[in-house]
């Protein structure tokens, strides 16, 4: 089982999809918002240091989000293999990376990066309303409530959250993009990339992502 690096932009469905990889090849998820806020709650020697740039509203340094990363691949759980999600987020994260896990004679085996055009990002995302009351979630064109304005569940107040709104969604788009393109290029040079068209059905995305892994 490769070691697999999981990419795509906000809205793409990595979630989703991690999820199966998880439920099929049993190896863990291993996503670098998730491993600060531990780290930090934790108070480990490298969460206390990144705790001192977040407290300053300061980025936490590329060296040493990989440290606390690669800390993580050191647990017993990720020895058959893991996915990265949403990391590396830059070249410099990504050489950094490799350059430690030759280290542990370990080695990313697939980038895969499941890729949706920013037009269709923004009607999956800007079309998502939640309850103000219960936070049931829904979606006007995919799964809408039946009354436009009130949720099916409490009859609380629906709405569209700040990160939902068109130019939110077009600003962390053009984020990921100026990244994330370094990135795909570099992992592509070394014939690792896969790309993944993620518009379609659920279940097909999932077969094409279980098919780029498997080599088949």
């Amino acid at each position: 089982m490769p070691n697999l690096i999981l990419m795509g932009p906000p809205g793409a469905g990595k979630g989703t999809q991690c999820q199966k990889l998880i439920d099929r090849y049993k190896i863990p998820q291993v996503s670098t918002g998730d491993i600060l806020r531990s780290a930090v709650r934790d108070k480990t020697v490298l969460g206390l240091e990144a705790k001192a740039y977040m407290d300053k509203g300061a980025l936490v340094p590329d060296e040493l989000v990989v440290k606390i990363v690669v800390e993580r691949l050191k647990d017993k759980d990720c020895s058959s293999g893991f996915i990265l999600d949403g990391f590396p987020r830059t070249i410099k994260q990504a050489e950094a990376l490799e350059n430690t896990l030759k280290q542990m004679d370990k080695k990313i085996g697939l980038c895969l990066s499941i890729d949706v055009p920013n037009k269709e990002v923004i009607k999956r995302l800007s079309g998502r309303r939640v309850c103000r009351q219960c936070g049931q979630g829904y979606h006007v064109e995919f799964s809408p409530a039946s009354n436009a304005n009130k949720c099916d569940k409490c009859g609380g107040e629906l709405y569209q959250r700040d990160d939902d709104k068109e130019e939110t969604i077009k600003a962390r788009l053009k984020v990921y993009d100026e990244q994330t393109s370094p990135v795909k290029e570099f992992y592509k040079a070394k014939g690792l990339l896969k790309s993944i068209d993620g518009v379609g059905r659920m279940e097909n995305i999932t077969e094409n992502i279980i098919n780029a892994i498997e080599g088949k």
